[in-house]
């Protein structure tokens, strides 16, 4: 009997969540990142991958979501509606297909997870540059599809990051924002 093996896809919105998440895939062997070509994404052709994912075979479809351009009408209702279709897992046991989609948003920005890496801080910014001004602060970054290619995540943690950090900066964050 065949091993099952547990997959994940990660659909990222833009250039710079594609270029992050396919630097983590050293750390993370089984890791795919979609789509190939990087670019900003509207909802009809997320859905359009989350449903070749389901029918690949993917146990998991991670889907990180830029909130920033989501935070007007008609986007928020059609993204609200999105992650209404996918609330339940999909389970199709005729064809060996059983897929948690879940959706992840960043707001303002992915950068807040970079600066996580360096510091935490509960700063609501308003807007990028804010951010990217103190992100500039512990690491050098550009917002340039050439700078990306470098390897994120390896660049951050030469530079003195942390994806340890990281993690645990934004999980205080959400607590924080439970609270």
């Amino acid at each position: 009997m065949g091993k099952l093996r547990q997959t994940a896809l990660v659909l990222g919105e833009g250039p710079t969540e594609f270029y992050y998440f396919k630097s983590l895939c050293d750390v993370f062997k089984r890791l795919t990142i979609k789509p190939d070509s990087p670019k900003h994404t509207n909802l009809a052709e997320l859905d359009s991958k989350i449903k070749e994912g389901v029918d690949s075979g993917y146990n998991r479809i991670f889907c990180i979501i830029d909130m920033d351009t989501k935070d007007k009408e008609p986007e928020l209702s059609q993204y609200q509606k999105l992650k209404k279709k996918y609330a339940e897992p999909i389970s199709k046991p005729k064809k060996g297909i059983y897929c948690k989609v879940e959706f992840f948003e960043t707001h303002r920005c992915t950068e807040l997870f970079f600066l996580y890496y360096f510091r935490y801080t509960s700063r609501p910014y308003e807007n990028q540059e804010q951010l990217l001004n103190d992100l500039n602060q512990c690491v050098v970054y550009k917002k340039a599809n050439e700078f990306f290619r470098k390897g994120l995540h390896s660049y951050f943690e030469r530079n003195n990051g942390s994806l340890d950090n990281a993690v645990a900066n934004a999980e205080r964050s959400m607590a924080e924002k439970q609270i």
